[in-house]
């Protein structure tokens, strides 16, 4: 007889887009499910994030494609002190399919321990020269490499301008996000540490 193992418990309520994302969430943690049907929010629905605002607070987590980041956009302009959780492209793809509910439990799990609040107040702390120098912008393998170390960070996968935002909202250090550029992309030698 298998030996059932207790799921993890998440306080907040989770927001994705829809069923499918619902299921592949409550298969592996026990938390209240917001499902927003896509980007066409109805007004229930909203009443719903709101109540859960409010209360225990919300986490959001849409789908790692551009359908994903619009929602999400959405939910952080109206409810700009909620949490959020990605999963990269690559861990939501099933053939030509992407989304939450393509991911393993092992991923999910992993991207809700790494939910993150972006801030308000920011300060400019990364410049384009920082993606510059591990090429995160601007050469052929820049997308993969966002991919790669966004993962890392727990930011997800985005264009360059969007990268550099969520770099300089979700409270990452100059330190974490050197440490692991190097780690990933060793090509940048030690010496060359740029964190000033």
């Amino acid at each position: 007889m298998k030996k059932k193992t207790k799921k993890p418990q998440i306080e907040k309520i989770i927001i994705v887009e829809g069923r499918n994302d619902e299921s592949a969430v409550k298969a592996v943690v026990n938390a209240e499910v917001i499902v927003t049907g896509g980007f066409s929010i109805n007004k229930s629905t909203w009443g719903l994030m709101e109540k859960a605002y409010e209360g225990p607070g919300i986490l959001v987590f849409t789908d790692p494609d551009y359908e994903g980041e619009r929602i999400r956009r959405r939910i952080k302009d109206r409810f700009p002190k909620s949490l959020h959780a990605h999963i990269s492209r690559e861990e939501g793809k099933k053939n030509s399919d992407i989304g939450i509910e393509n991911a393993s439990g092992e991923n999910i799990i992993k991207a809700l321990n790494k939910a993150i609040i972006p801030t308000t107040d920011r300060e400019e702390v990364f410049t384009m020269d920082d993606l510059l120098y591990f090429d995160l912008s601007g050469s052929p393998q820049a997308a993969a490499k966002r991919e790669g170390i966004g993962k890392v960070l727990g930011i997800g996968s985005c264009n360059s301008k969007t990268f550099m935002a969520r770099l300089n909202s979700y409270g990452i250090s100059r330190e974490e996000f050197y440490r692991h550029g190097q780690a990933l992309f060793s090509d940048r030698g030690e010496g060359n540490n740029k964190q000033t």
